[in-house]
């Protein structure tokens, strides 16, 4: 079994990848008796060939799983929290442009009524 590329497994429907998905796992399955049995140490190799398929069509069809619901999401005011922006907990947090400008109703009517303060300086 050669290694297969996630490339060609994106072109794949999703039943089709559970299909390949449930190949590789029965393949495994089969490999790993052999193995008990006593075969060659080629199988082992096969093993870990026919694990990282497994792993690949998982990862293919986690993406496609993701980029479902991205779109469901896409231009809606509450996203899951596992598909948000993970930055870090203080860049989440930074206030938005809009909230560092506004002031409270007692700063505006201090700014309306007490200009600033302008100082003569004597030479």
């Amino acid at each position: 079994m050669t290694k297969v590329k996630a490339s060609e497994l994106r072109d794949k429907s999703q039943a089709e990848l559970t299909q390949t998905l449930d190949q590789y796992k029965r393949e495994l399955l089969d490999l790993k008796v052999q193995q008990v049995a006593g075969a060659a140490a080629a199988k082992s190799s096969k093993i870990r060939d026919i694990r990282k398929n497994i792993a690949r069509v998982l990862t293919v069809i986690t993406q496609q799983n993701r980029d479902a619901v991205r779109a469901e999401y896409a231009g809606k005011k509450h996203i899951p929290k596992d598909l948000r922006a993970k930055k870090t907990r203080a860049l989440r947090r930074v206030m938005t442009q809009h909230e560092l400008s506004r002031k409270t109703i007692r700063q505006h009517k201090k700014d309306q009524h007490f200009g600033p303060r302008q100082y003569a300086i004597k030479a």
